[in-house]
């Protein structure tokens, strides 16, 4: 086992760097750059840029070389000085712009995951074992709301309603005094009484849909032999419930690791706009929009590390899960 390890995580540095190679290459193949984007943009809001301003931004930023000669420049400054380029918009270092997004989307969305589980568990094994009763018609029934109702529809009717019987807004992270101040005790104080309502949000739809994977793997499971034997053995039923069935249940939530990292950072693009998050997901949507070739590519890239770090994880944990299951 160790030695596929060490051979995944070397395995990971050649796939980083094709990685980084396609998707820097996909942000640079539509038509134009960002001095195109910054023109047509300033030229909708009626002022009109010539020409050389744009030459003038190709040249400030690099934008009139080579794509080949710009991506080794950029990998050269991440692996050398941990430098991931300049926000053309802001003028900033990407560093400095978006690991507080990072964190708060993070924050937000392992929050969202930790409560999801906490509450699809248990329903979702009370459902498989108390098959057909009345409980499990209930939880079916608002599983199959939670997975119908979309979640920036739910936040506006949240915001709604908190405006009218409450007389305050839900929107963002942190009271408007909070949004700059730096971090201390009293603005994490703030973020916890804003961030529930969203990772209510999150947690909602997520919960319905593992309840209905859960139970039916679980059922799955009950209706084996094994369990069969243990029972006719006279095992506790809490034991022969939680010794086997339920760890093998779990298989498809451990095996989606590598795809819940990622969400980690890229949280809910529509969600985020809605309630006005700072996440990255607008962030990175904006930096789309705009051809900002740096900000996106440093986005992108670590996605694409937390999805294979995550899938690597999620190997790992399904042979410690699953007796069934081994490296060679």
């Amino acid at each position: 086992m160790l030695r596929y390890i060490l051979s995944r995580t070397l395995l990971m540095i050649p796939t980083l760097f094709v990685t980084s190679l396609v998707a820097y290459i996909i942000i640079t193949l539509p038509p134009g750059d960002f001095a195109t984007s910054y023109v047509q943009n300033m030229a909708a809001q009626g002022d009109i840029q010539s020409q050389e301003t744009a030459r003038a931004i190709r040249e400030e930023f690099g934008l009139d070389q080579p794509v080949a000669i710009r991506y080794f420049k950029w990998v050269q400054g991440i692996l050398t000085r941990g430098d991931f380029g300049i926000v053309f918009e802001m003028r900033q270092p990407v560093s400095s712009v978006i690991w507080e997004r990072v964190g708060l989307t993070i924050a937000l969305s392992l929050g969202s995951v930790f409560l999801t589980w906490a509450i699809a568990f248990p329903i979702g094994i009370y459902s498989a074992v108390k098959q057909y009763s009345a409980g499990d018609y209930i939880f079916t029934f608002f599983g199959f709301i939670g997975i119908a109702v979309p979640g920036f529809l739910l936040a506006l009717v949240l915001m709604y309603l908190q405006f009218k019987y409450m007389g305050t807004t839900s929107g963002g992270l942190f009271s408007t005094e909070f949004v700059n101040a730096p971090w201390g005790w009293d603005k994490v104080i703030d973020l916890l009484g804003h961030i529930w309502i969203p990772v209510f949000i999150l947690a909602f739809g997520g919960t319905a849909e593992l309840i209905r994977i859960m139970r039916a793997n679980l059922l799955d499971e009950l209706r084996k032999p094994y369990v069969v034997t243990a029972r006719a053995k006279g095992l506790p039923e809490w034991r022969v419930l939680l010794k086997y069935p339920v760890r093998l249940a779990l298989n498809p939530f451990v095996s989606t690791i590598g795809w819940t990292l990622p969400s980690l950072v890229s949280g809910s693009i529509i969600l985020s706009v809605v309630m006005n998050l700072p996440t990255t997901g607008p962030m990175l949507l904006r930096a789309l929009q705009l051809q900002d070739m740096y900000l996106a590519g440093a986005l992108i890239l670590i996605l694409s590390t937390l999805t294979i770090v995550g899938t690597l994880l999620s190997d790992i944990l399904l042979a410690w899960l699953d007796p069934r299951i081994r490296y060679q």
